[in-house]
């Protein structure tokens, strides 16, 4: 399915789990995830992407490493529902990533990689 079709009629979307870095250059991360998610939307998935619920200002601080902790292993909890994992890797493989990625092969959940294209490092919040 192309980015920019939508599911055949009847059927419900890919429940997938979305992959992207967060911490490190927040900003752009932020933005690069948002991307990602619309990215999967257009192709007909409906995304979970934990690190941009779970990081909202007053409900976890990422900067703890136990409510990262925490953010992470309640995003992982999705993948008994999810048809798969997707790994945005146009700003390479975080640890955080790596976990998700580790998860889904262990679980038996297929895990696909993708690539948006583009310069990031430019990127803001312009989304």
């Amino acid at each position: 399915m192309s980015p920019s079709s939508s599911p055949p009629e009847n059927t419900r979307p890919r429940r997938v789990i979305l992959e992207s870095p967060y911490a490190g250059h927040r900003e752009r991360n932020l933005a690069y995830a948002r991307r990602c998610l619309r990215d999967s939307l257009r192709r007909g998935e409906a995304p979970i992407a934990s690190h941009l619920l779970y990081t909202q200002q007053g409900v976890l601080d990422d900067d703890r490493s136990d409510e990262r902790l925490l953010g992470i292993e309640a995003g992982l909890a999705w993948g008994s529902v999810a048809d798969a994992t997707v790994v945005y890797a146009d700003l390479g493989i975080s640890a955080g990533m790596r976990r998700g990625i580790e998860r889904a092969a262990t679980e038996g959940r297929p895990v696909e990689v993708r690539m948006l294209g583009g310069d990031f490092d430019q990127i803001g919040s312009d989304c």
